[in-house]
C-alpha cells in the first residue's frame, strides 16, 4: 500500500498552480487562493466521507474539524452520499 505524504501532496499542487499559471499567458486572475481552496476542499471532503463509508464523527477526525463543520462544509458542496 502507497502513502501518500505532505511533499506529494505539495508537489501536485505546485505542478497544477503552474500550469495554471502558465496558461493565463499573461491574462489577469483574481482569487487563486479561493479558487485553489474550493476546488481542492469538495473532493478532500468527499473522499474522507467514501474513506469512512460516511461515518461523519470519523470523517471529521480525520480532517481535524468539527462534525459541525464538516455537515455545514456537505451542505455548501451539496455532497451526497454515493457520489
Amino acid at each position: 500500500m502507497s502513502v501518500i505524504n505532505e511533499n506529494e501532496i505539495a508537489c501536485c499542487v505546485r505542478k497544477a498552480i503552474t500550469k495554471y499559471l502558465k496558461d493565463l499567458d499573461g491574462e489577469k486572475s483574481c482569487s487563486i487562493y479561493s479558487m485553489v481552496m474550493h476546488s481542492m476542499e469538495k473532493p478532500l471532503i468527499e473522499e474522507i466521507l467514501k474513506h469512512t463509508d460516511w461515518n461523519q464523527t470519523h470523517a471529521s477526525e480525520l480532517l481535524g474539524i468539527n462534525r459541525n463543520t464538516l455537515r455545514n462544509k456537505i451542505k455548501q458542496y451539496q455532497i451526497k452520499q454515493g457520489k
